[in-house]
């Protein structure tokens, strides 16, 4: 396909969307939604492509036929909405990460753990922004700039991928897009790709069922995200989910039959003037007003930790969020580091007394070499944490342990056992289980 070709036609369609937006506001109209201005970019195009025939006609040269219109209309549609020449990537289900340190410096993670340069995604790095910056237009709930002014943008992409964009602090703009490869993922899915056993799902499958509170800890793409839609998929459908993210990534609500009720709110950042920020605390607090059956946060990564806390220990049983650790075991001490940097100053010793009174299972997911594949990464859940109580620091035993095979094996008792039995899990049920990775 002509990229030049697909660049020009794409800022016709623009000039000629800007130009409809203005005359509605003129006219005191009410702005198209996202998907009205998707279906009209359509027909514009259409007609767009109608002209271009006719003057390729008219100049005696051959228009394109009806295959490369139809390529050229799902380019330019692509261009404006899409993720243009990141398509194919997005497309192709074993990418799992895409790294772009400047237009022609791709790199492209595959889930079998090979690493390959990839092709020039945009012709120049101007052109690399303005994709960027049309995908912050039209991904999230509201417009997010990327620019001079805004040079860091977070976004979820139309497919669930999770985009992380950066200008103006390095040499050149760089993007970085982690897949969301398994978004109706189950935990007997993450039993088929061995990243837990039977018992470790019936286990994580009973503490949701009976409403405990869960902390889902690893480092960067471990997979705590994929593990958080396998436990919220767990959830009957007829609770209410309100789910609490940056930028919206998990999705829940796109499979209805799974949940039905879910409100999902996305952090917005402040305009040019300073104003409008909505922070994940707050959301956190509003979230508690909605009636909730249970509230999700997507990832805790500062102050908002304290209210979600508050929350948990306040009668709002059965959530479930996701942080940054090293151990099951540090956690802790990076809930507290949190505490202490929030609004509120909480010190340490009424941090420890929160999450004791807050948490009931820290789930760590870690990624493993395993050598008996050949090297080949793995995410493998190697420990689960119960939380026992407070005296000084927080309480807790280990109940699921990395084993000799490289899964978690159990390692101590459970304490609230009879709750989970009461839910139907038996422990030891699947221990005839033999780990095939």
């Amino acid at each position: 396909m002509d990229q030049l070709l697909v660049r020009r036609l794409r800022e016709e369609v623009a000039e000629i969307l800007a130009r409809q937006r203005r005359e509605d506001t003129a006219n005191g109209l009410p702005p198209m939604s996202a998907e009205d201005e998707r279906q009209f970019a359509r027909a514009v195009v259409g007609r767009v492509l109608d002209a271009y025939a006719r003057e390729e006609v008219a100049a005696g040269r051959k228009p394109p036929s009806h295959g490369e219109e139809e390529a050229l209309a799902e380019g330019i549609h692509a261009a404006l909405f899409g993720v243009g020449r990141l398509q194919p990537l997005l497309d192709d289900p074993m990418v799992e990460n895409i790294d772009i340190n400047g237009c022609d410096n791709v790199f492209i993670g595959y889930a079998d753990g090979r690493e390959e340069r990839g092709a020039p995604v945009a012709d120049n790095d101007d052109e690399l922004v303005e994709l960027v910056q049309t995908l912050g237009a039209y991904s999230g709930l509201t417009s997010r700039p990327f620019d001079t002014a805004n040079p860091q943008l977070d976004i979820r992409l139309p497919d669930g991928s999770r985009l992380s964009a950066v200008m103006g602090v390095c040499q050149r703009p760089s993007l970085s897009i982690r897949r969301a490869r398994l978004s109706r993922v189950s935990l007997d899915t993450l039993v088929e790709y061995g990243t837990i056993s039977p018992d470790v799902a019936s286990f994580l499958s009973a503490a949701v069922r009976a409403r405990k509170n869960v902390m889902i800890a690893g480092a960067t793409n471990a997979g705590k995200t994929t593990m958080l839609r396998a436990l919220a998929n767990e959830i009957e459908p007829h609770e209410r989910l309100i789910t609490v993210e940056r930028a919206l990534e998990l999705g829940l609500g796109e499979f209805e039959d799974l949940h039905p009720n879910v409100v999902a709110f996305e952090e917005r950042l402040p305009n040019s003037e300073g104003q409008g920020a909505i922070h994940m605390a707050e959301l956190v607090r509003r979230s508690l007003r909605m009636n909730p059956s249970r509230v999700i946060v997507g990832e805790v990564l500062g102050d908002e930790i304290v209210t979600m806390l508050n929350a948990m220990s306040q009668g709002n049983d059965g959530s479930l969020s996701t942080i940054h650790a090293n151990s099951s075991l540090e956690v802790f001490n990076r809930i507290c580091t949190y505490a202490i940097q929030s609004v509120e100053r909480l010190p340490a010793d009424a941090t420890m007394m929160l999450i004791a009174g807050a948490i009931d299972f820290v789930v760590f997911v870690e990624r493993i070499n395993d050598f008996s594949s050949g090297g080949k990464l793995r995410r493998v859940v190697t420990s689960v944490r119960e939380v026992n109580g407070v005296d000084g620091r927080v309480l807790s035993s280990e109940v699921f342990a990395l084993g000799p095979d490289g899964y978690a094996v159990p390692a101590s008792s459970i304490a609230c056992l009879d709750e989970l039995s009461a839910v139907g899990y038996e422990p030891g049920a699947a221990s005839s289980w033999v780990a095939t990775p």
